[in-house]
């Protein structure tokens, strides 16, 4: 197989594959209940349809009741929070540490309501005492204060509330300096004369959302991990098609977007129910389940869990549970990712800026690989000084096939070519690209991330599309280098146009990916004019 068709057969490969993922987007994402609107929530308005699973496995939405509700803020050096006192729910979460668009005073709002879509997360007690159980609905908390901020290393946010028959639960948030990941405490206090049940439940809603534009192709949807399972995607379709429902000991659920995640997990020594649902509002839930607990009259317990918020960086989450980290999902080259992307952190920590870091790695890349480069450049050379030797043998045998089979590959045996030697090295190099493509896809650290110039943002597109010209002007050079050996008209026609057809599709790219590809050509065309120079010498003709 010549270069020039491998080429050729990359790059359809590519635009296949985008465009099936586009496709697979579209056709498997559960669409709204037209019958259904999505529900609004503010502090005035009646309580929406929060599902509150039951003691079994089959919940039930939980009655809607006209209660008011109000919300209290909270402050630290990474959030702006709010949590709903109807339910003691986080309905808004601010990170400031990351703007909503670059070069504005606006933080990124992670959890919240977002042009009629919700994001919440929520947790309460069910089971037979359980507060989230009653019948009137979720129960609302009391706050000895409307805003919370915080001071030292700690800021605790105590929820109270106390039923009918006297007992009195504390839903206390325990926020940390520096840190994104929440504390949940459930304090059961039992004054009464007979012993209560409660079962603690920890969930993610979110309204299901369509996917974006056909070069955005990172997830967007729930994830799971078990005992038996490190990392599970579980999609909106997955949902619409089947509820979840599996028994781990600890375990987690998610739900993942770009750059940023948010998950619930639960105390690990301990057995729990992880379940999914769509409502009829559009809304898909993801969450965890506890066994049921008995606290007996006159003591008091404590459950706990963790609620991660925050942006995906592999070491942060790794340390609040050992599977958390492939949230940052780099695909099925995670092996080749990851080591890839410790390399880029490690060149920025020295380099301070992340588009250098970028045309670091890519050269330390492509001289790794310089060995296959040579040999994929030295095979077609070859190839192309024995084009007239094979002209020579099409005229003889003419369409005499098995003749001129065979006389080839006498041919390549005599002159020590193997045919294969142009594509084999490039096949050998596409893990390599693939695995740096999700490693600059997924990288948080890229987000905003400035460059030179007018490149002030290496995650978005290039707005004066300088870049993606560049990128086909360095395709075009590439090409004109090559020996050609393609012949028939429309491959030659076709690979023509791959340099305009790549240009015109990488305009909406993150500009960090064009760069890497930029400089991978660049670099390409240094190596190949060193290899033919060096070929030339040695009496083979490469070009012309």
């Amino acid at each position: 197989m010549e270069s020039q068709r491998t080429f050729l057969l990359i790059g359809l490969m590519l635009v296949s594959f985008l465009l099936f993922q586009e496709w697979n987007n579209d056709y498997n994402t559960p669409k709204a209940d037209p019958s259904a609107t999505t529900q609004t929530l503010n502090t005035t308005s009646p309580e929406s349809d929060d599902y509150i699973p039951s003691s079994s496995d089959s919940g039930l939405p939980a009655s809607a009741t006209a209660a008011k509700r109000s919300v209290i803020d909270i402050t630290t050096d990474v959030f702006n929070v709010k949590i709903d006192t109807k339910g003691g729910d986080i309905v808004e979460a601010d990170l400031l540490q990351y703007e909503e668009v670059k070069g504005e005073e606006t933080p990124f709002m992670l959890l919240g309501e977002f042009d009629g879509n919700q994001y919440f997360s929520q947790s309460g007690l069910i089971g037979l005492n359980g507060p989230d159980a009653s019948a009137n609905g979720r129960p609302t908390y009391q706050a000895a204060q409307k805003a919370y901020t915080l001071s030292g290393d700690e800021l605790r946010v105590p929820l109270t509330y106390v039923d009918s028959n006297g007992v009195s639960f504390t839903k206390t948030y325990v926020f940390k300096k520096g840190q994104y990941d929440v504390g949940l405490e459930y304090t059961v206090n039992n004054a009464t004369s007979a012993p209560v049940q409660v079962q603690l439940y920890t969930q993610i809603k979110r309204t299901v959302q369509e996917k974006g534009s056909l070069v955005d192709q990172n997830y967007l949807g729930a994830a799971y991990g078990t005992d038996e399972e490190s990392y599970e995607k579980y999609s909106f379709s997955d949902m619409a098609d089947k509820n979840l429902n599996k028994n781990t000991q600890g375990g987690y659920v998610a739900f993942i977007q770009h750059y940023f995640v948010s998950a619930w997990v639960p105390k690990q020594d301990e057995t729990h129910t992880l379940y999914s649902l769509i409502t009829k509002s559009n809304a898909a839930i993801i969450g965890t389940k506890a066994a049921p607990i008995n606290v007996q009259a006159g003591s008091e317990q404590t459950l706990n869990a963790t609620y991660y918020m925050g942006p995906k960086e592999s070491d942060i989450l790794e340390a609040i549970h050992p599977d958390l980290d492939l949230t940052v999902d780099y695909g099925w080259l995670w092996f080749i990712s990851q080591p890839l992307f410790v390399l880029l952190k490690w060149l920025h920590s020295i380099l301070g800026n992340w588009g250098v870091a970028i045309i670091a790695i890519t050269i330390i890349v492509k001289s790794l690989m310089y060995p296959l480069t040579k040999a994929q450049y030295t095979s077609m050379a070859k190839m192309r000084a024995l084009q007239p030797k094979m002209a020579a043998l099409k005229e003889k045998y003419g369409d005499d096939r098995q003749k001129f089979g065979q006389a080839t590959m006498e041919m390549y045996k005599k002159e020590k070519v193997n045919p294969m030697g142009g594509c084999f090295p490039i096949l050998l190099q596409m893990p390599i690209f693939l695995a740096l493509f999700y490693v600059f896809l997924e990288s948080t650290e890229l987000r905003h991330a400035e460059f030179v110039l007018w490149l002030t943002d290496l995650s978005t597109k290039d707005p004066y599309y300088v870049l993606p010209i560049l990128f086909g002007a360095s395709m075009f050079v590439t090409q004109k280098l090559q020996p050609m050996t393609v012949t028939d008209p429309m491959q030659q026609k076709m690979m023509t146009f791959m340099p305009v057809i790549f240009s015109v599709f990488f305009l909406w790219f993150p500009s960090g990916l064009v760069l890497y590809w930029l400089v991978s050509n660049l670099i390409s065309i240094v190596q190949m004019l060193i290899i033919y120079r060096g070929m030339e010498k040695q009496g083979i003709k490469v070009r012309g």
